[in-house]
């Protein structure tokens, strides 16, 4: 029998095929309607449904190309399972380039949302009702905030197997178990019984290629360990290095960074990674590792002030 069709929005997408679908967000005092951009690649077999979010912040945009860039190599007539893409979920801070929403939150710090609330609470509830409702797995992607970097890495609950076996199977530099946050994507998904993969990796506004060619592999090793698609042709990563636990170097003066600590980079505690500097030149303070680990963020700020994170640094387990 021919495989059911997917319910999303006012539209059925038929087995086999790909839809591009928009789902009703707002309306601008312009007049124009503001939607949510969707794609849909049902599968012509059965298989787990998994959904793939972007740009949740405006502002981070190494996302959208790697969901670009997976979706270009996927056959709906091959593919067991569906895939929905939101390569743009907060579209509004999108457009401007912007972090949060025009009222200024954080739609990240608004799941699960609410119909009747404010435009975030509005845009989550659309998320959580049409999207993440539906999907059994769910691969969220982000960037640094705040002139930040981050090392590709993946941010998931390690203690679950099934999870720790999908973020393996992703196969970025390193997986941290990393708590939950209150109003996070991940922590409304997981309340509905999804697992959720956070990927972390590049700087905002930026359109970095080490970020966008991990990203793309890994989602599409994901997939294939899922069953959904036939296995990846690349060679298989190294093994991720598991992290439990991380923190930030912070800047002890106010002065211009000189910072030598690299992503990727092994650190022992105590080494040196840099130094603060006045205008002349003069050593105003030394920047040390706080602790034995990977360099999995660092600030690309060259002026910072007294408590700035500078490196972010996670302990190998």
């Amino acid at each position: 029998m021919a495989r059911e069709s997917f319910a999303i929005g006012a539209v059925r997408v038929r087995a086999g095929t790909i839809r591009n679908l928009e789902l009703p967000i707002t309306r601008l005092v312009t007049g124009a309607d503001v939607s949510l951009p969707v794609r849909v690649v049902h599968g012509r077999e059965d298989g787990p449904t998994m959904w793939i979010s972007a740009a949740i912040h405006g502002d981070e945009v190494v996302g959208v190309e790697v969901i670009r860039q997976v979706l270009a190599g996927l056959d709906p007539k091959q593919v067991r399972g569906t895939v929905v893409a939101l390569p743009m979920v907060n579209v509004l801070g999108f457009m401007n380039g912007d972090r949060y929403l025009p009222d200024r939150r954080d739609l990240n710090r608004s799941f699960p949302g609410s119909a009747r609330g404010s435009l975030a609470s509005r845009i989550a509830h659309l998320v959580m009702t049409e999207v993440v409702a539906k999907c059994s797995v769910g691969l969220d992607l982000h960037t640094g905030s705040d002139r930040r970097s981050n090392l590709p890495q993946i941010r998931a609950d390690l203690d679950d197997g099934f999870t720790r076996d999908l973020a393996a199977a992703f196969g970025a530099p390193v997986m941290l178990h990393a708590r939950i946050r209150d109003g996070s994507l991940r922590h409304a998904a997981r309340e509905r019984g999804a697992t959720v993969l956070l990927y972390e990796a590049g700087e905002s506004l930026r359109m970095d290629a080490y970020a966008i060619d991990a990203g793309v592999l890994g989602v599409r090793r994901v997939l294939a360990a899922l069953g959904m698609v036939d296995g990846v042709d690349d060679a298989p990563p190294a093994a991720s290095v598991e992290c439990r636990a991380s923190g930030w170097v912070r800047a002890r003066r106010t002065g211009i960074l000189d910072l030598d600590a690299n992503l990727g980079q092994d650190v022992t505690e105590g080494e040196r990674l840099g130094a603060l500097v006045d205008a002349f030149g003069k050593t105003l303070r030394l920047v040390h590792a706080n602790r034995t680990g990977v360099v999995i963020g660092r600030t690309e700020q060259a002026l910072v002030n007294s408590g700035d994170a500078l490196v972010h640094i996670a302990s190998a387990d």
